[in-house]
C-alpha cells in the first residue's frame, strides 16, 4: 500500500536511506535540493543524518550525487547550491540574516566554535563546487561505464547514443 503524500520539511527530512521526492513544476524543487545539501555538507540531522558507521558523516561536494534530466538544469543546479552554501556561510559568520531555514539551521549550532567551524566547512564545500558530481542521468551513466571499462573489459572511448 502506497502512503500518503507529505509536507516535505527540510530541515527534519531524513538524509539517509531511500527516499523519492515528488513535485510539479515551480514548486521549489532546486531550493530544496540546495538546503538538504546544506545539511549533507554539515553531517546535519542527528539520527536522520547520513551516518554510515552509526556517526553523522559531514560530506564534501564530490561524494554527494544530484541527478537531474538536462544540461541546463545541471548547470543552474550547480550555481544555485553553490549560491545557497554562500548564503549559509554568511548567515553562519553573523554577516547577514538568512532565510526562516538558515535561522533554523543555525540554532542546532548555538555554541560560536560550532558556527566557525560549520562556516569553513560550508566556505569550503563552496570553492570546491567545480568538483561537485551533479550529472543528467545519461552523463552519469557515460561516466561510470567509462571508469569501469577494464573491469567490464570494454573500451574507453565508447560513444554515447542518443535513443
Amino acid at each position: 500500500m502506497q502512503e500518503p503524500a507529505q509536507d516535505l520539511q527540510p530541515l527534519s527530512f531524513p538524509l539517509h536511506g531511500s527516499r523519492l521526492i515528488e513535485a510539479s513544476a515551480g514548486t521549489g524543487k532546486t531550493w530544496t535540493i540546495a538546503t538538504l545539501y546544506l545539511r549533507l555538507i554539515l553531517g546535519h540531522g542527528g539520527e536522520l543524518a547520513f551516518a554510515p558507521q552509526g556517526q553523522p558523516q559531514p560530506l564534501l561536494p564530490a561524494d554527494i550525487l544530484v541527478m537531474t534530466f538536462t544540461r541546463a538544469a545541471t548547470r543552474e543546479l550547480s550555481e544555485r547550491i553553490r549560491q545557497r552554501l554562500m548564503e549559509a556561510v554568511a548567515c553562519f559568520r553573523g554577516e547577514a540574516q538568512g532565510d526562516d531555514f538558515l535561522q533554523n539551521l543555525l540554532a542546532d549550532y548555538p555554541e560560536p566554535a560550532q558556527r566557525q567551524a560549520a562556516a569553513w566547512r560550508l566556505a569550503t564545500a563552496a570553492e570546491g563546487m567545480d568538483d561537485a558530481a551533479i550529472y543528467t542521468i545519461d552523463a552519469w551513466c557515460q561516466r561510470v561505464l567509462r571508469e569501469h571499462a577494464l573491469d567490464r573489459g570494454c573500451l574507453l572511448d565508447e560513444t554515447l547514443e542518443a535513443d
